[in-house]
């Protein structure tokens, strides 16, 4: 799957999507508490996540209700795999590792890490 790379802005707005599975622009508006955008804006913002392929429509008259066509875990599969790549030289020893650097994962939490690898094997 190769997915277009998503803004900040766009990502924040895909969350919402998900959350609420179906929208019209007002929803997902009412959803975002700081920084609200412009409805003009918003709207321009949820049309690029379809152009991108994240977000198809229904229409009633003029007015557009949006649903997510690309799932979560799919998106969170890709962002997890580029940023693995991208900072991690490829390798998830070099990201746990990282995470155990920065006290980020305990060692209780690696031990259940590695109950759950040894369970699948």
């Amino acid at each position: 799957m190769n997915m277009q790379k998503l803004t900040n802005k766009e990502e924040e707005i895909m969350h919402i999507l998900w959350k609420l599975e179906k929208a019209f622009v007002k929803d997902v508006l009412a959803e975002i508490k700081e920084d609200q955008p412009h409805y003009n804006t918003l709207s321009t913002i949820i049309r690029n996540l379809e152009e991108k392929g994240y977000v198809a429509h229904n229409a009633y008259g003029n007015t557009h209700q949006y649903y997510p066509i690309i799932a979560k875990e799919d998106y969170r599969k890709e962002f997890m795999t580029n940023a693995i790549e991208n900072y991690f030289n490829n390798s998830y020893k070099n990201m746990v590792s990282f995470f155990a650097e920065e006290e980020k994962i305990s060692a209780k939490e690696l031990r259940e890490i590695l109950e759950l690898i040894e369970k699948k094997e």
